[in-house]
């Protein structure tokens, strides 16, 4: 059997998912439905939006006011879904899961009108299928350059896709061989529009892919392992197939590893870093101006993904460490409103930006250790110097979010989209999206997205 074929007969099989994972998995559509909306405006979901016209009608809402295709749809949606970078990311992937898996399952599940609970399955396929073929791929796979979100994200969403198609084992892995044909995106594009593009490319993909399979359409089935294949070619290095094979599922990878979802509108490379900068501000009470330096130690593979020392614009911004730490150091914390361009363009934090430096470990200390603390030191003004460090940023299973932490990021990214009353009912609805037997509901709120005056509730 091949990797694939084994991925295949786990995802058409399984359904004794727990509480604890269907729970997780509502939690992620919720985050990821938010995200979609606060991108909804962003100049990289109206560019993938604009190329639309008659010729790609179909039965599948947009963020943007637009039917389509389904997958032309989980194009548009995943660009939102990540375009301010504020989507969550997955261990095993070294990417962002769901702002593939969602957008990409919506549209199908629109298409067709699956349940809430069709909708759970699938997203817990996809999502297992992405951490077992990122366990087998990473870190080479990404630390050589390819964005796992839009080459890995697309084949393990392809799983959860074939899944709400009710395609059977054969249908699941032929998904998956084409989805693997599929896979590109570099991370050389990162701080442009085609960064977040490339989650929506590949939540189109896993959609086509899946559509194609079935019509029957295959491709090799051991493409994954195959000398030509994938992991031979795409750099992969990671841990056996016969391991991870052999943990598939049992549990779950969304109750031992966790999604994590972001706290920081920004690239998940600097959020260690501003954890550590926003706690000990809190802790010892300075502001920006008390501050002569920070210094920050990160990852190699975090360096590199932080190429913006002086950013010119929002996109920029979200990639540059110097940025991040400056509006933390300014404002005690960071909102999707601090990365537009006049944010950005701020005197007040374009002064700050010389005092941040960045350093990575060297080659021999990150071979050492699988997974090494990120640490800083701020110097103030008077003297004083302030040393923290940290394993794991917030939002992960060590340091969870809890449910006044997913409102109120909901309710951030719902602002100037829907009105508060408006953005507290679809809160709801979402929480309890699993037991709705139609997912019209958010095709509905999806179309309404629309920038308006704020009314309060009463």
């Amino acid at each position: 059997m091949t990797i694939f074929e084994a991925i295949a007969r786990w995802g058409s099989e399984t359904t004794a998912f727990t509480p604890l994972a269907r729970e997780r998995a509502t939690h992620a559509i919720l985050d990821t439905v938010g995200c979609i909306v606060a991108g909804a405006g962003d100049e990289a979901t109206v560019m993938s939006s604009a190329f639309l016209d008659d010729r790609w009608q179909g039965p599948s809402t947009t963020v943007t006011g637009r039917r389509a295709t389904p997958g032309h749809a989980a194009l548009v949606n995943g660009t939102a879904a990540h375009c301010l970078d504020f989507d969550d990311t997955f261990r095993p992937l070294m990417g962002h899961a769901s702002a593939v898996l969602v957008p990409a399952l919506l549209a199908v599940a629109e298409a067709r009108g699956a349940s809430g609970a069709e909708l759970i399955e699938a997203y817990l396929v996809g999502l297992e299928a992405q951490a077992v073929i990122g366990d087998g791929m990473n870190p080479r796979h990404y630390a050589l350059g390819w964005h796992a979100t839009s080459t890995i994200g697309a084949v393990g969403a392809a799983a959860g896709v074939a899944r709400l198609l009710g395609l059977d084992a054969a249908g699941i892995a032929r998904a998956l061989s084409l989805a693997a044909s599929m896979a590109a995106g570099v991370k050389g594009q990162f701080g442009t529009p085609a960064k977040p593009l490339h989650a929506g490319l590949s939540a189109r993909n896993a959609v086509e892919a899946s559509l194609l399979a079935v019509t029957g359409m295959t491709g090799r089935l051991d493409i994954l392992e195959h000398r030509f294949g994938f992991q031979a070619l795409y750099g992969g290095d990671g841990e056996s197939w016969d391991a991870v094979i052999g943990r598939i599922g049992a549990p779950h990878s969304i109750e031992t590893i966790g999604l994590t979802p972001k706290r920081h509108p920004c690239c998940a490379s600097t959020h260690n870093t501003l954890d550590m900068v926003l706690d000990l501000r809190a802790a010892h009470g300075f502001g920006a101006g008390d501050v002569a330096a920070v210094e920050t130690l990160v990852g190699s593979i975090n360096k590199n993904n932080l190429s913006y020392d002086a950013p010119v614009d929002e996109m920029q911004a979200r990639f540059s460490m110097h940025y991040c730490v400056a509006v933390a150091l300014e404002r005690g914390r960071l909102s999707i409103s601090d990365f537009t361009p006049a944010a950005v363009a701020r005197p007040e934090i374009r002064k700050l930006l010389p005092l941040t430096a960045m350093r990575a470990y060297a080659p021999e200390e990150e071979a050492s250790s699988a997974y090494l603390p990120h640490k800083v030191l701020v110097r103030l003004t008077d003297g004083t110097v302030l040393r923290a460090e940290r394993d794991m940023e917030r939002g992960t299973l060590a340091d969870p979010f809890d449910e006044a932490d997913r409102r109120a990021k909901f309710m951030d990214c719902c602002a100037g989209y829907f009105d508060e009353i408006q953005a507290r009912d679809l809160y709801g609805e979402l929480c309890a999206i699993e037991a709705k037997g139609s997912l019209d509901f958010l095709s509905q709120a999806l179309l309404r997205s629309k920038p308006q005056p704020v009314r309060h509730a009463s």
